[in-house]
């Protein structure tokens, strides 16, 4: 295996790791805090999240985005050095918005509230981003992993981690 393959097998670890751990959890046969019934009922508000999260960006609103993120939140750009806090998550995405505009659209594949404070959602975007400096507008697609967190049931939900990759080769 390269020194590269190996690299990259190193950043899928983690991410891999923590879904597994989230479905140990789910599927373990105990007792959990919340009941299975409760944990569905806040996949609305996960999916209004996201929902917020999809507005924004066709906004180019960097604030509201950097709102949605917990305090130690991490944005995972595709070709970008991860953003790790508030703070940077808002500078990534004000560099972004001074590049392109988007207008996309999210559709769920997937959204499992796996505890009262841990939920993931696998995404799809579809649509079109107009890339500023050439005036252009492009075919947009990509697929993206949220994990979500709060710190209590009475929480609002915040992104915890997020990080995609374009299905639209350019």
């Amino acid at each position: 295996m390269s020194m590269s393959s190996k690299l990259k097998s190193w950043h899928i670890v983690p991410i891999v790791s923590l879904l597994s751990l989230a479905n140990a959890c789910a599927h373990s046969g105990t007792t959990p805090v919340a009941t299975q019934g409760e944990l569905r009922q806040e996949q609305p508000a996960v999916e209004a999240l996201l929902k917020s999260y999809e507005v924004a960006l066709n906004a180019s609103d960097a604030e509201t985005i950097t709102g949605l993120y917990a305090q130690r939140g991490v944005f995972m750009a595709q070709h970008r050095s991860a953003a790790v806090g508030q703070a940077a998550v808002a500078q990534a995405y004000r560099e972004i918005f001074s590049q392109i505009d988007l207008d996309i659209t999210f559709e769920f594949d997937e959204v499992t509230v796996v505890t009262e404070t841990l939920a993931y959602a696998r995404t799809r975007s579809r649509g079109k981003t107009k890339v500023k400096a050439a005036g252009i507008v492009v075919k947009e697609a990509n697929q993206e992993l949220f994990i979500l967190s709060r710190t209590d049931r009475q929480s609002p939900w915040r992104i915890g981690r997020y990080i995609f990759a374009t299905t639209q080769p350019r």
